[in-house]
């Protein structure tokens, strides 16, 4: 006869085990270095998750393109290769222009801006996204965003020709209207495009530049804040309705709290970012007189073709942004 304290053991074993089964297990693909603010922040929210759900949701974050380079990142997560990824959304403007809200220059310009476009497009993002299988969690910006170069530079004519390195259609035409030549290149290979000599410009945050060391290739950071383009973490719609109610409100809590966190993070950073550019050896100054002219040209013209290809969707952000301000 069996005794009480066995049935009881093996009672708790079986639960064990069905709870072990349970248990979720997703894979995180983000872009960018391990001690990067974006990846830190991403790895805190992971925690955060784990804990919430007693592991019921265990997400494994694979940093600096490790599981999926940063162009595949948002179709691994459509095809559930992984469940949920973080990703550069603007470089992705080709399939839906919406996608490029954040990189329409000289728009948003500041951290409180760049938050009031992000929710003034936050639920036309998300139709866009849900109809690619795809649910939005939450966007962390970057600081604001400026022009590296080897030289010194004073106008659109001193950049004729020169090599830039483009991370999506927004850059790729902010070189095509300045003269240069892009080229796409992630951010893992940033550095390695520099010091081939593959591109000699770029534009990006201070943050970039730090991660990159760009002092050892470059000499010159013009602060245009030209815009803050965001990361955006969202999840396979599928995979997400997969999970009990319970953890989806956990994962759901904790991207709110990464937003916001993530978000004070960026504008803690961003002046250190410049410092350190300067520490590193670099000329970091406001564009000049003519040069900001030739920019905000260049501007105008990439608002109105944004406008002309986002349609409706892109009028119903915008106007929103501005009756927000």
């Amino acid at each position: 006869m069996i005794g009480k304290t066995t049935l009881a053991l093996g009672t708790a074993s079986l639960l064990a085990a069905g709870a072990a089964a349970a248990a979720e297990n997703w894979d995180m693909p983000v872009a960018y270095p391990a001690d990067n603010y974006h990846t830190v922040n991403a790895q805190k929210f992971v925690d955060a998750v784990r804990e919430c759900t007693g592991g019921n949701l265990d997400i494994t974050l694979h940093a600096n393109g490790s599981l999926f380079k940063g162009d595949e990142i948002k179709r691994a997560v459509q095809t559930g290769d992984a469940q949920i990824g973080e990703r550069l959304l603007s470089a992705h403007a080709n399939e839906n222009a919406v996608f490029g809200y954040d990189s329409v220059p000289f728009l948003a310009t500041s951290f409180d801006a760049s938050d009031a476009l992000r929710d003034a497009a936050r639920s036309t993002l998300n139709e866009v996204l849900n109809e690619q299988g795809l649910t939005l969690l939450y966007s962390v910006p970057w600081p604001p965003q400026g022009l590296y170069f080897g030289q010194p530079i004073e106008s659109k004519a001193d950049m004729e020709g020169i090599k830039f390195r483009a991370y999506n259609a927004a850059t790729a035409r902010v070189a095509e209207l300045a003269g240069m030549v892009p080229t796409q290149i992630e951010a893992a290979e940033l550095k390695q495009a520099l010091a081939t000599g593959v591109v000699a410009a770029f534009i990006s945050s201070g943050s970039t530049g730090v991660d990159e060391k760009v002092w050892e290739d470059l000499t010159h950071f013009y602060d245009t804040k030209a815009w803050l383009p965001r990361n955006t973490v969202f999840v396979n719609t599928e995979a997400f309705e997969s999970l009990s109610a319970e953890d989806r409100d956990c994962l759901t809590a904790h991207a709110e709290e990464a937003e916001t966190t993530g978000s004070s993070e960026a504008e803690a950073l961003a002046g250190g970012f410049l410092d350190q550019l300067a520490e590193g050896g670099m000329e970091v100054q406001p564009p000049g007189e003519q040069l900001s002219a030739d920019l905000a040209e260049i501007g105008e013209t990439m608002t109105g073709e944004w406008l002309d290809e986002a349609g409706e969707d892109g009028q119903a952000i915008l106007d929103a942004y501005q009756s927000g301000r």
